[in-house]
């Protein structure tokens, strides 16, 4: 049976703060496993999933493998425009976060879900690639690159949400980046995800209308749900 999951709506919220929430619902949920082990069965508990979203004020996030050249600006110009920088430790290479943009940081414990991280990561896409289909825009997937695409098979191809995970004892963090009304100018300082020659684009930049977010989130959140609990 797939496990429960709960939903939080952070708000907009710190990126620093975010992070560390999301560090203690983590270990939280990693020490339950090891602790579980000495138990009898009887006596074992399951804490739930958490699907969180959140806004963040404008901030780069380098994974753990990235490429620091591929932030274009020094720090001096980082603050002229208002943003932040943290090198992480999930997958995947650098990415922007801002208002705008659903970040969704899914602690979910595989294991309830009968799944294995390439699984989790091609639901995660699923999701928005279904989320996006609700409004009339056809997406997709670009091999051997994560994430979500529209018009993957051409010169056209442009991210239009990205996935960077972390999974310990089956135990995930970090997530995606689903750009919906969000500033896009702001990539223009960085090689989004490590790619020169790929564009990004948002929901807002594909209808030509600002989104309602709130409803945005409602689709993707029951969208997702439903790819992880049925």
């Amino acid at each position: 049976m797939a496990g429960t999951i709960v939903y939080e709506d952070l708000g907009l919220k710190d990126y620093k703060e975010a992070w560390d929430y999301q560090v203690l619902l983590f270990d939280e949920r990693v020490n339950r496993k090891l602790v579980n082990r000495s138990l009898p069965e009887q006596e074992r508990s399951c804490p739930d999933n958490r699907l969180l979203f959140v806004e963040h004020p404008h901030v780069y996030t380098l994974g753990k493998s990235g490429n620091y050249n591929n932030l274009l600006i020094n720090d001096t110009f980082l603050a002229t425009i208002g943003a932040t920088y943290y090198h992480i430790d999930r997958g995947g290479d650098i990415t922007y976060h801002g208002p705008g943009q659903i970040v969704g940081y899914p602690i979910f414990d595989l294991e309830q879900f009968g799944m294995h991280i390439k699984q989790y990561v091609h639901a995660l896409e699923e999701g928005v690639i279904q989320t996006l289909s609700s409004y009339g825009v056809e997406a997709g997937r670009l091999e051997g690159a994560t994430g979500v695409w529209l018009e993957a098979a051409t010169v056209r191809a442009r991210k239009i949400c990205a996935i960077g995970v972390k999974a310990s004892r089956h135990i995930t963090m970090h997530g995606f980046a689903f750009n919906v009304n969000t500033d896009l100018q702001y990539f223009n300082y960085i090689n989004p995800c490590g790619f020169q020659d790929k564009g990004v684009t948002s929901l807002s930049k594909e209808l030509g209308k600002a989104m309602d977010m709130a409803e945005v989130k409602i689709r993707l959140r029951d969208t997702l749900t439903g790819l992880f609990t049925t």
